[in-house]
């Protein structure tokens, strides 16, 4: 049977391409992903006898988007005389036997009747959350056909799951796929996936006053603007720390060597089972306005006897710690056990006060080695109440290193520091920095 459809060229290859197991694609706003994908199944499922799964994070979205989309096509194909769409239960049959079955992931225990699917579409996979995508890995099985995954979705934050997993690799650190390469190469094929970038320019049947719309986005919403009209990407919201900027190891710490008079600072963050005991080390530069970032320790599910073998360093040389007073018996606790630490000041209204505090450094520096910190601070963004409107004091993301520095910067302030008398071979010492860091110097009645 000879089936014809019109296509956009900027996907024509990607519908016949079925040489790899994952296919990622990402683009704009009206880029017709969604509906190449679609117009992909149909071709294949009536090819080969297979059983495809169609999953959105909502069950009752489908049937307005996925479902209705394959029901058009297949009108569209002249098709529906022989492919039957059932709208109850939710599914797709073709007269070789294959079928398409739908589920929503907020109804995860209906999964786990499913079996030999070989083939997946993930819709708006950005929505759905990460356990749910490791999941459905799980289901994706079939003794004798090959297996495959197609995952699509306008880009979100960088923050969100699909962008660490393809892009990044969370054990080196480093780029799988550096986004910039695809948004240049339009498709990248990386070991066994399939990369697909796509914007409106790409669907030569949207009208130009819709692309118009598009473009009107960038003098009201710059970040709507880059996710719906660039397919990129990025940062969604405002960011708590513009300033903030990453440096290799070695720089930063000839940077904090080269202050004459540096103040040094360690704060803590308690945590254990989804929070994070987090302790950091920083440098300041008081003249320069200038906060260093070049030690960190980021753990959870740990007991506070064993986080306090991990960092007995600072026991040995009495390094000041400031951790969170609302955690008055763990304080207490490593107290005892010989640690120099005390708890940082909260009152009504510290959280707002302690962000403004750390705003008014002209940068924050942070070694390469904190990756932690990095991934936290990097591209935080405020949160939102219902109306849209940015919180001061709250966040998009639980910051435990945030935390960490408000602590380790209790009692000091910005933009009006005291002047104190240091004595010069703390400096010299260079804490830290060339091994551990000196123990922490009382001098006049001061602190630091």
């Amino acid at each position: 049977m000879q089936i014809e459809k019109e296509v956009n060229p900027r996907f024509e290859e990607f519908i016949f391409n079925w040489d790899y197991k994952n296919y990622f694609l990402v683009g704009g706003y009206g880029s017709s992903k969604s509906y190449h994908i679609a117009t992909k199944l149909i071709l294949k499922l009536f090819e080969e006898k297979r059983t495809a799964l169609v999953v959105r994070e909502v069950y009752d979205t489908i049937r307005d988007s996925c479902y209705s989309l394959l029901e058009e096509i297949i009108i569209d194909m002249g098709l529906d005389d022989r492919v039957r769409c059932i709208t109850s239960p939710m599914q797709i049959r073709f007269p070789n036997g294959s079928k398409i079955i739908f589920k929503g992931m907020d109804k995860p225990a209906k999964l786990k009747s499913i079996n030999n699917v070989s083939l997946i579409w993930i819709e708006e996979c950005s929505e759905v959350k990460y356990a749910g995508f490791k999941e459905l890995i799980g289901r994706l099985r079939h003794p004798s056909l090959k297996l495959h995954m197609i995952l699509s979705t306008n880009p979100v934050s960088k923050n969100n799951w699909c962008y660490k997993h393809f892009f990044m690799d969370n054990k080196k650190k480093n780029f799988i796929l550096d986004d910039k390469e695809l948004y240049k190469e339009k498709t990248v094929v990386v070991k066994d996936t399939y990369y697909h970038h796509s914007t409106a320019e790409d669907n030569l049947f949207l009208p130009k006053s819709y692309i118009a719309q598009l473009e009107e986005m960038k003098t009201y919403d710059i970040d709507l603007y880059r996710i719906a009209r660039k397919g990129q990407f990025g940062v969604n919201g405002t960011k708590v720390l513009p300033q903030f900027e990453v440096k290799e190891h070695y720089e930063v710490l000839e940077a904090i060597n080269a202050i004459k008079k540096v103040l040094y600072k360690n704060g803590m963050d308690f945590g254990f089972e989804t929070s994070y005991n987090s302790l950091l080390r920083l440098a300041i530069d008081d003249t320069q306005k200038i906060l260093y970032i070049y030690w960190e320790y980021y753990k959870n599910k740990m007991t506070d006897d064993k986080t306090a073998i991990e960092i007995s360093e600072f026991k040995e040389t009495q390094e000041l710690i400031s951790a969170d007073s609302a955690e008055p018996k763990t304080i207490k606790y490593y107290k005892q056990e010989g640690f120099n630490m005390r708890g940082a000041k909260k009152f009504p209204g510290s959280r707002l006060q302690n962000t403004k505090k750390v705003k008014r450094f002209r940068k924050i520096i942070c070694s390469s080695n904190c990756l932690n910190t990095i991934e936290e601070l990097q591209d935080l963004t405020y949160a939102t109440d219902k109306n849209g409107d940015q919180i001061e004091d709250d966040f998009s993301i639980d910051p435990h290193t945030f935390s960490a520095i408000w602590y380790a910067l209790d009692g000091y302030e910005v933009s009006n520091f005291k002047e104190i008398k240091y004595d010069e071979q703390i400096y010299n010492k260079g804490m830290g920095l060339s091994g551990k860091q000196p123990v922490s110097y009382k001098k006049g009645g001061s602190v630091f």
